[in-house]
Protein backbone atom coordinates (compact mmCIF):
# COMPACT_ATOMS: atom_id res chain seq x y z
CA UNK A 1 0.00 0.00 0.00
CA UNK A 2 1.11 3.54 -0.70
CA UNK A 3 -0.36 6.91 0.26
CA UNK A 4 -0.23 10.22 -1.60
CA UNK A 5 -1.80 13.47 -0.51
CA UNK A 6 -2.29 17.12 -1.14
CA UNK A 7 -3.70 20.26 0.43
CA UNK A 8 -5.17 23.41 -1.09
CA UNK A 9 -5.88 26.78 0.50
CA UNK A 10 -8.15 29.11 -1.49
CA UNK A 11 -9.33 32.71 -1.54
CA UNK A 12 -12.57 33.39 -3.40
CA UNK A 13 -14.08 36.80 -4.10
CA UNK A 14 -17.57 36.76 -5.59
CA UNK A 15 -18.86 39.70 -7.61
CA UNK A 16 -22.46 39.06 -6.53
CA UNK A 17 -24.35 38.53 -3.30
CA UNK A 18 -22.40 38.20 -0.05
CA UNK A 19 -18.96 36.55 -0.19
CA UNK A 20 -18.66 36.05 3.57
CA UNK A 21 -15.37 34.52 4.70
CA UNK A 22 -13.38 34.13 1.47
CA UNK A 23 -10.94 31.52 2.82
CA UNK A 24 -11.37 27.84 2.07
CA UNK A 25 -9.34 24.66 2.38
CA UNK A 26 -9.35 21.18 0.86
CA UNK A 27 -7.28 18.17 1.85
CA UNK A 28 -7.00 14.88 0.04
CA UNK A 29 -5.51 11.42 0.53
CA UNK A 30 -5.27 8.63 -2.03
CA UNK A 31 -4.51 5.09 -0.92
CA UNK A 32 -3.21 2.70 -3.58
CA UNK A 33 -2.76 -1.02 -3.12
CA UNK A 34 -1.33 -3.43 -5.67
CA UNK A 35 -0.75 -7.16 -5.86
CA UNK A 36 -0.47 -10.09 -8.22
CA UNK A 37 -2.54 -13.26 -8.60
CA UNK A 38 -1.04 -16.73 -9.03
CA UNK A 39 -1.59 -16.52 -12.78
CA UNK A 40 0.34 -13.23 -12.99
CA UNK A 41 -2.64 -10.91 -13.42
CA UNK A 42 -2.18 -7.62 -11.56
CA UNK A 43 -4.81 -6.34 -9.10
CA UNK A 44 -5.11 -2.71 -7.93
CA UNK A 45 -7.14 -0.87 -5.31
CA UNK A 46 -7.58 2.91 -5.21
CA UNK A 47 -9.42 4.78 -2.44
CA UNK A 48 -9.74 8.57 -2.51
CA UNK A 49 -10.79 10.87 0.34
CA UNK A 50 -11.02 14.55 -0.57
CA UNK A 51 -12.64 17.88 0.25
CA UNK A 52 -13.80 16.91 3.76
CA UNK A 53 -15.71 13.91 2.42
CA UNK A 54 -15.65 10.72 4.48
CA UNK A 55 -15.59 8.80 1.20
CA UNK A 56 -15.17 10.15 -2.30
CA UNK A 57 -14.41 7.32 -4.70
CA UNK A 58 -12.86 3.88 -4.96
CA UNK A 59 -12.12 1.26 -7.57
CA UNK A 60 -10.90 -2.32 -7.71
CA UNK A 61 -9.31 -3.52 -10.94
CA UNK A 62 -7.83 -6.69 -12.43
CA UNK A 63 -5.47 -6.42 -15.40
CA UNK A 64 -5.88 -9.57 -17.53
CA UNK A 65 -3.07 -10.10 -20.04
CA UNK A 66 -4.33 -9.98 -23.62
CA UNK A 67 -7.83 -8.80 -22.68
CA UNK A 68 -7.38 -5.54 -20.77
CA UNK A 69 -8.38 -4.12 -17.41
CA UNK A 70 -11.66 -4.89 -15.66
CA UNK A 71 -12.65 -2.36 -12.98
CA UNK A 72 -15.38 -2.15 -10.36
CA UNK A 73 -15.78 1.57 -9.75
CA UNK A 74 -17.64 3.78 -7.26
CA UNK A 75 -17.29 7.50 -7.75
CA UNK A 76 -17.10 8.29 -11.44
CA UNK A 77 -14.40 8.96 -14.00
CA UNK A 78 -15.12 5.86 -16.09
CA UNK A 79 -17.23 5.35 -19.22
CA UNK A 80 -18.66 8.50 -20.76
CA UNK A 81 -17.82 10.48 -17.60
CA UNK A 82 -14.16 10.66 -18.63
CA UNK A 83 -15.26 12.96 -21.49
CA UNK A 84 -17.53 15.33 -19.54
CA UNK A 85 -15.02 18.14 -20.14
CA UNK A 86 -11.67 17.35 -21.79
CA UNK A 87 -10.82 20.89 -22.77
CA UNK A 88 -7.23 22.04 -22.13
CA UNK A 89 -6.83 24.28 -19.10
CA UNK A 90 -4.12 25.76 -16.93
CA UNK A 91 -5.91 24.70 -13.76
CA UNK A 92 -9.54 23.68 -13.55
CA UNK A 93 -12.57 23.05 -15.73
CA UNK A 94 -14.62 26.14 -16.57
CA UNK A 95 -17.32 24.78 -14.25
CA UNK A 96 -14.90 24.06 -11.39
CA UNK A 97 -14.14 27.45 -9.84
CA UNK A 98 -15.81 29.32 -6.95
CA UNK A 99 -18.41 30.72 -9.35
CA UNK A 100 -20.96 27.92 -9.72
CA UNK A 101 -22.41 27.44 -13.19
CA UNK A 102 -25.15 24.90 -12.52
CA UNK A 103 -24.76 23.51 -16.04
CA UNK A 104 -25.30 19.83 -16.85
CA UNK A 105 -22.54 17.85 -18.56
CA UNK A 106 -22.67 14.24 -19.75
CA UNK A 107 -21.81 11.42 -17.33
CA UNK A 108 -23.62 8.23 -18.36
CA UNK A 109 -23.22 5.19 -16.11
CA UNK A 110 -19.53 6.08 -15.74
CA UNK A 111 -20.46 8.83 -13.31
CA UNK A 112 -21.97 6.29 -10.91
CA UNK A 113 -21.27 2.73 -9.67
CA UNK A 114 -20.35 0.57 -12.64
CA UNK A 115 -18.12 -2.15 -14.06
CA UNK A 116 -15.79 -1.11 -16.87
CA UNK A 117 -13.73 -3.04 -19.39
CA UNK A 118 -10.73 -1.11 -20.72
CA UNK A 119 -10.01 -3.15 -23.84
CA UNK A 120 -6.40 -4.27 -24.27
CA UNK A 121 -4.37 -2.31 -26.82
CA UNK A 122 -3.40 -5.70 -28.33
CA UNK A 123 -7.00 -5.99 -29.58
CA UNK A 124 -7.18 -2.48 -31.06
CA UNK A 125 -5.51 -0.47 -33.84
CA UNK A 126 -2.47 1.61 -32.84
CA UNK A 127 -3.43 4.73 -30.90
CA UNK A 128 -6.99 3.61 -30.14
CA UNK A 129 -8.35 3.30 -26.58
CA UNK A 130 -11.77 1.77 -25.96
CA UNK A 131 -13.89 1.41 -22.83
CA UNK A 132 -17.22 -0.33 -22.18
CA UNK A 133 -19.05 0.36 -18.91
CA UNK A 134 -22.19 -1.26 -17.51
CA UNK A 135 -24.43 -0.69 -14.50
CA UNK A 136 -27.44 -2.87 -13.51
CA UNK A 137 -29.14 0.22 -12.04
CA UNK A 138 -27.72 3.65 -12.78
CA UNK A 139 -29.20 5.32 -9.71
CA UNK A 140 -26.06 7.06 -8.41
CA UNK A 141 -25.97 5.03 -5.19
CA UNK A 142 -22.81 3.71 -3.51
CA UNK A 143 -23.37 0.60 -1.40
CA UNK A 144 -21.27 -1.10 1.25
CA UNK A 145 -20.49 -4.80 0.88
CA UNK A 146 -23.53 -7.07 1.32
CA UNK A 147 -25.80 -4.05 0.75
CA UNK A 148 -27.95 -2.68 -2.06
CA UNK A 149 -29.03 0.81 -3.09
CA UNK A 150 -32.74 0.06 -2.66
CA UNK A 151 -34.87 2.99 -3.73
CA UNK A 152 -31.91 5.37 -4.17
CA UNK A 153 -32.19 7.74 -7.13
CA UNK A 154 -35.04 8.34 -9.55
CA UNK A 155 -37.46 5.40 -9.82
CA UNK A 156 -36.97 5.19 -13.59
CA UNK A 157 -33.17 4.87 -13.47
CA UNK A 158 -32.57 1.36 -14.80
CA UNK A 159 -29.82 -0.64 -16.46
CA UNK A 160 -27.39 1.29 -18.64
CA UNK A 161 -24.15 1.12 -20.58
CA UNK A 162 -21.46 3.44 -21.97
CA UNK A 163 -19.05 3.08 -24.89
CA UNK A 164 -16.10 5.50 -24.99
CA UNK A 165 -13.36 5.75 -27.63
CA UNK A 166 -10.29 7.90 -28.22
CA UNK A 167 -7.65 7.93 -30.96
CA UNK A 168 -4.19 9.51 -30.73
CA UNK A 169 -2.68 7.96 -33.88
CA UNK A 170 -4.16 10.16 -36.60
CA UNK A 171 -1.60 12.98 -36.31
CA UNK A 172 1.11 14.11 -33.91
CA UNK A 173 -0.42 15.98 -30.99
CA UNK A 174 -4.02 15.23 -32.00
CA UNK A 175 -6.54 13.27 -29.92
CA UNK A 176 -10.08 12.70 -31.14
CA UNK A 177 -12.64 11.19 -28.80
CA UNK A 178 -16.29 10.25 -28.59
CA UNK A 179 -18.75 8.21 -26.61
CA UNK A 180 -22.35 7.05 -26.27
CA UNK A 181 -24.52 6.17 -23.28
CA UNK A 182 -27.96 4.64 -22.90
CA UNK A 183 -29.87 4.25 -19.59
CA UNK A 184 -33.29 2.64 -19.36
CA UNK A 185 -35.97 4.88 -17.83
CA UNK A 186 -38.88 2.45 -17.71
CA UNK A 187 -42.07 4.03 -19.00
CA UNK A 188 -40.30 6.94 -20.72
CA UNK A 189 -37.73 6.88 -23.51
CA UNK A 190 -34.24 5.64 -22.69
CA UNK A 191 -31.87 8.36 -21.53
CA UNK A 192 -29.29 8.62 -24.29
CA UNK A 193 -26.19 10.82 -24.25
CA UNK A 194 -23.21 11.25 -26.53
CA UNK A 195 -20.10 13.36 -26.93
CA UNK A 196 -17.57 14.04 -29.71
CA UNK A 197 -14.50 16.24 -29.61
CA UNK A 198 -10.83 16.78 -30.29
CA UNK A 199 -7.75 18.21 -28.56
CA UNK A 200 -4.70 19.31 -30.56
CA UNK A 201 -1.31 20.25 -29.12
CA UNK A 202 1.27 22.02 -31.26
CA UNK A 203 4.38 23.48 -29.66
CA UNK A 204 3.41 25.26 -26.45
CA UNK A 205 -0.28 25.70 -27.45
CA UNK A 206 -3.11 23.23 -26.92
CA UNK A 207 -6.61 23.84 -28.31
CA UNK A 208 -9.79 21.81 -28.03
CA UNK A 209 -13.49 21.63 -28.88
CA UNK A 210 -16.23 19.23 -27.87
CA UNK A 211 -19.97 18.83 -28.35
CA UNK A 212 -22.24 16.76 -26.12
CA UNK A 213 -25.94 16.09 -25.70
CA UNK A 214 -27.83 14.43 -22.86
CA UNK A 215 -31.40 13.44 -23.70
CA UNK A 216 -32.78 13.55 -20.17
CA UNK A 217 -36.55 13.45 -20.90
CA UNK A 218 -37.40 13.97 -17.23
CA UNK A 219 -39.04 16.64 -15.07
CA UNK A 220 -40.05 18.75 -18.06
CA UNK A 221 -36.51 18.84 -19.47
CA UNK A 222 -36.01 17.26 -22.90
CA UNK A 223 -32.24 17.60 -23.24
CA UNK A 224 -29.02 19.40 -22.36
CA UNK A 225 -26.88 20.41 -25.37
CA UNK A 226 -23.32 21.58 -24.73
CA UNK A 227 -20.48 23.26 -26.63
CA UNK A 228 -17.09 23.66 -24.96
CA UNK A 229 -13.84 25.21 -26.21
CA UNK A 230 -10.47 25.71 -24.59
CA UNK A 231 -6.99 26.99 -25.36
CA UNK A 232 -3.96 26.66 -23.09
CA UNK A 233 -0.49 28.16 -23.52
CA UNK A 234 2.64 26.99 -21.70
CA UNK A 235 4.79 30.08 -21.26
CA UNK A 236 7.57 27.90 -19.82
CA UNK A 237 7.92 24.73 -17.76
CA UNK A 238 6.43 26.45 -14.70
CA UNK A 239 3.88 28.97 -16.03
CA UNK A 240 0.74 28.32 -18.08
CA UNK A 241 -2.37 30.33 -18.95
CA UNK A 242 -5.69 29.30 -20.47
CA UNK A 243 -9.12 30.42 -21.62
CA UNK A 244 -12.20 28.20 -21.59
CA UNK A 245 -15.84 28.65 -22.55
CA UNK A 246 -18.73 26.28 -21.94
CA UNK A 247 -22.25 26.83 -23.30
CA UNK A 248 -25.12 24.58 -22.25
CA UNK A 249 -28.72 24.81 -23.47
CA UNK A 250 -31.56 23.18 -21.56
CA UNK A 251 -34.54 22.32 -23.74
CA UNK A 252 -37.82 22.35 -21.79
CA UNK A 253 -41.04 20.70 -22.90
CA UNK A 254 -43.19 23.36 -24.55
CA UNK A 255 -40.82 26.18 -23.53
CA UNK A 256 -37.99 28.14 -25.11
CA UNK A 257 -34.57 26.75 -24.16
CA UNK A 258 -32.30 28.62 -21.76
CA UNK A 259 -28.52 28.68 -22.25
CA UNK A 260 -25.84 28.90 -19.57
CA UNK A 261 -22.68 30.67 -20.76
CA UNK A 262 -19.52 30.28 -18.67
CA UNK A 263 -16.09 31.80 -19.36
CA UNK A 264 -12.90 31.34 -17.33
CA UNK A 265 -9.41 32.83 -17.73
CA UNK A 266 -6.83 30.97 -15.67
CA UNK A 267 -3.15 30.98 -14.74
CA UNK A 268 -1.04 28.37 -12.93
CA UNK A 269 2.54 28.69 -11.67
CA UNK A 270 4.39 25.71 -10.19
CA UNK A 271 7.21 25.91 -7.66
CA UNK A 272 8.34 22.35 -7.12
CA UNK A 273 5.73 20.72 -4.88
CA UNK A 274 3.66 23.92 -4.67
CA UNK A 275 1.41 25.57 -7.25
CA UNK A 276 -0.24 28.99 -7.32
CA UNK A 277 -3.42 29.15 -9.40
CA UNK A 278 -5.81 31.97 -10.31
CA UNK A 279 -9.16 31.88 -12.15
CA UNK A 280 -11.34 34.79 -13.25
CA UNK A 281 -14.77 33.38 -14.12
CA UNK A 282 -18.07 34.81 -15.34
CA UNK A 283 -21.42 33.05 -15.85
CA UNK A 284 -24.59 34.17 -17.61
CA UNK A 285 -27.95 32.51 -16.80
CA UNK A 286 -26.60 30.41 -13.94
CA UNK A 287 -28.50 27.11 -13.47
CA UNK A 288 -30.52 27.84 -16.63
CA UNK A 289 -32.28 30.86 -15.13
CA UNK A 290 -32.60 33.67 -17.69
CA UNK A 291 -32.03 37.32 -16.84
CA UNK A 292 -29.31 39.47 -15.34
CA UNK A 293 -30.23 38.33 -11.81
CA UNK A 294 -28.65 34.96 -12.67
CA UNK A 295 -25.39 36.45 -13.98
CA UNK A 296 -22.34 35.70 -11.83
CA UNK A 297 -18.61 36.53 -11.73
CA UNK A 298 -15.75 36.09 -9.33
CA UNK A 299 -12.08 35.40 -8.68
CA UNK A 300 -10.59 32.24 -7.23
CA UNK A 301 -7.00 31.99 -5.97
CA UNK A 302 -5.49 28.72 -4.76
CA UNK A 303 -2.22 27.53 -3.25
CA UNK A 304 -1.81 23.77 -3.66
CA UNK A 305 0.80 21.60 -1.94
CA UNK A 306 1.55 17.99 -2.94
CA UNK A 307 2.99 15.40 -0.55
Amino acid sequence: MSVAGGATATYSKLGYGETGNPFGMATGLTFTGSGELDNGNAVTLNITHDDQNAFSSADISVDVAGLGKFSFDQGGGTGLDRFDDKMPTAWEETTGTAVGTGLQTVAGVGGQTDIEWAISSDMLPDGVSAYISWSPKADGGKSNDKATTGATGAPNDGMGYDIALSHTGLADGLEVFGGFSSISQGVVDDRQAYVVGAVYAVGSVTVGYQYSRDGVDSGGTDYYENHAVGVAFSVNDDLSISYGRHESERGDTGLTGTTVEADSIQMAYSMGGASLKIAETSVDNQSYVSGTAADRNGTTIALTLAF
